[in-house]
């Protein structure tokens, strides 16, 4: 099974998550901005902690169904009078994910720039109730 891969998740954020409540975190990085843009509600996305540039076969990770997602533009304009002007852009993502278990990591594709990330999972042979 191949899904989207977040790749740099802290290790802090990922415990939250497998304590199962549903979380909403916010993602900036572009790698990740790219490889969820055709990512739905209902999707399963593979998080890890392992950078993009180190992610190989055989890294951990976890599991989560979104929930909800967002992409959002946000605009910044600094003024200081009268002669600097400066706007910029942060394109960010906001995504709401529940914990479903964890996994490994088989195959990746998209480490390039400008490509969605995603990972051949080794499916799980142990299954929770609830």
């Amino acid at each position: 099974m191949k899904i989207a891969a977040i790749t740099g998740i802290s290790p802090n954020v990922l415990s939250e998550l497998k304590k199962g409540k549903p979380r909403t975190i916010e993602l900036q990085s572009a790698h990740n901005i790219i490889t969820l843009t055709d990512v739905l509600p209902g999707d399963h996305i593979f998080m890890t902690e392992v950078d993009l540039d180190d992610l190989y076969p055989g890294d951990h990770g976890i599991i989560v169904d979104v929930m909800c997602i967002t992409i959002n533009m946000k605009r910044m304009v600094e003024y200081i009078n009268p002669y600097y002007y400066e706007e910029r852009e942060r394109m960010s993502v906001r995504l709401k994910v529940k914990y479903v278990d964890k996994t490994i990591a088989r195959n990746i594709d998209g480490k390039e720039w400008a490509k969605p990330t995603q990972v051949e999972i080794v499916k799980s042979s142990v299954f929770h109730a609830g």
